[in-house]
């Protein structure tokens, strides 16, 4: 959606920023991984469906994604923003009758990062997004029933199972973010910095440009 694409949200660990077309290239690589596809119940895509798709989670209004980067690693200077890439995190808006629920799901690709609370922090810095920006209520996650780790993570969240698929291999989960879950979420996300994502880019473009003495 158009609403995030000059957004940058800052964590701990963690930053997300739009999804742009320089995104694209890694991000197909880490789609050719059967791996990956079967946990997001994916099909592989080419390289110019991948830009499209791309191009679609920009211009829809009814989803919203980030790429999610080591924070630490693009804070340094050193690499590109495609070598900090770690994962994306994404929500679709289901019911064009109510904009305040939304599906979210989380993929972090790079195994070397699993386990080590990317993608948690990049779960509720995405909550905290779509609560305070997006105005949404309720939360579902859709996750396949081999992805314990997961699972865990979002029912350690507060997410209630509410059905599972034998046909699709999947759990389903539900967060309804009352005022006391409300509380907590931004309880736990008061560490979070937003920026504006051009400026950065701007500085960068800025330190690469500067004369010499």
């Amino acid at each position: 959606m158009r609403l995030n694409e000059e957004v940058e949200l800052q964590g701990r660990l963690v930053a997300l920023v739009p999804y742009g077309a320089g995104h694209v290239p890694r991000y197909h690589q880490w789609m050719k991984s059967e791996e990956l596809q079967k946990l997001t119940a994916s099909e592989p895509l080419t390289l110019e469906q991948e830009y499209q798709m791309q191009r679609s989670w920009r211009e829809d209004a009814d989803k919203c994604t980030f790429i999610v980067l080591d924070k630490l690693r693009w804070a340094s200077g050193l690499y590109t923003e495609e070598d900090c890439m770690v994962g994306d995190v994404n929500l679709f808006f289901t019911d064009p009758e109510d904009t305040t629920v939304a599906e979210i799901e989380i993929m972090i690709a790079e195994s070397s990062h699993r386990g080590k609370g990317f993608g948690k922090e990049a779960t509720m810095m995405m909550m905290y997004y779509g609560v305070t920006k997006l105005g949404i209520k309720k939360f579902q996650a859709k996750i396949n029933l081999e992805n314990t780790i997961s699972i865990a993570m979002f029912q350690n969240f507060h997410f209630k199972e509410v059905s599972i698929s034998d046909i699709f291999q999947e759990v389903t989960l539900w967060l309804t973010v009352d005022n006391c879950r409300r509380k907590w979420l931004l309880e736990q996300t008061n560490h979070i910095e937003e920026k504006w994502y051009s400026q950065r880019l701007e500085e960068a473009i800025g330190k690469i440009h500067l004369p010499a003495d």
